[in-house]
């Protein structure tokens, strides 16, 4: 995740620390169970930047009924460091993996791509942005009951969030899957952008991150609903034998897909 104090407020910083967590739990229809919390802080932090903190984290624990059962906390010398463990629960051998796609599965994507990266690049290049005109990067939401649903009706056979992009993301349920995919890029749900409403560029759709959006896998006879939870669900593709990616446009033109979303051991 990307911080910066200047741009994010406390509660916001608290807000998404959970959602990360609760995230992962959700791609793999699981139940939440408790976090633990592990702050450490510079001496001459003011206390009220840690409560604003804690609120914005126990606002979002609370409504997903997560309770705060312990951590620690300790001193940085250099900037403020925030360590969450989220446990989560699933049914013995019930649990929505990367692993189970197959070829001729459905792609499916929840909610609207792109705003949460679009809106990192906005306060990269100065634009001081209102939280409440990007929700989707300020305050995202875990897809906690869509996830158990899909779990639940049996209907994903393979699962992740888009944290570090669609791409990329793709990519990694390809690989643990052994299998490529197609997808329709004209058919990626883009998000909106604050209060112009122009549609944001595939680019961001394809390959930003922090979205906490799902993309999931469903079998072909597998009826999928197009709205669950009061989430869009998109069809934009499907699983095939080989092990490449390929971007279909609305011309048909097809081209190799790359990940280029976020890589966390890529040097930079």
């Amino acid at each position: 995740m990307h911080f910066r104090r200047e741009w994010h407020p406390p509660e916001v910083v608290g807000h998404r620390c959970l959602t990360r967590g609760l995230s992962d739990i959700a791609a793999m229809g699981g139940e939440p169970v408790a976090a633990f919390l592990s702050l450490a802080l510079p001496r001459d932090l003011p206390q009220k930047w840690v409560g604003r903190f804690l609120t914005g984290l126990l606002a979002l624990a609370d409504q997903f009924k997560v309770p705060l059962a312990g951590g620690d906390t300790a001193q940085s010398p250099n900037g403020i460091l925030a360590d969450i463990l989220v446990l989560g629960s699933v049914p013995r051998g019930k649990a929505i993996l990367r692993s189970g796609a197959r070829p001729g599965d459905r792609i499916y994507i929840t909610g609207e791509l792109g705003e949460a990266a679009a809106a990192l690049d906005l306060m990269f290049s100065g634009r001081k942005l209102r939280p409440e005109d990007y929700p989707r990067h300020f305050h995202p939401l875990p897809r906690i009951t869509l996830g158990r649903y899909l779990r639940q009706k049996n209907l994903a056979s393979a699962m992740i969030d888009i944290s570090d992009g669609l791409s990329t993301d793709l990519k990694h349920i390809c690989e643990e899957s052994s299998v490529g995919a197609e997808i329709r890029d004209y058919a990626i749900p883009r998000a909106r952008m604050g209060k112009t409403g122009h549609k944001l560029e595939l680019k961001y759709a394809l390959h930003g991150g922090d979205e906490y959006e799902l993309i999931f896998t469903a079998r072909p006879e597998r009826k999928v609903p197009s709205k669950i939870a009061g989430v869009a669900i998109t069809e934009i593709g499907r699983i095939t034998r080989g092990r490449e990616m390929i971007s279909i446009n609305a011309s048909g033109k097809r081209s190799r897909l790359r990940a280029e979303g976020w890589q966390h051991f890529a040097s930079r």
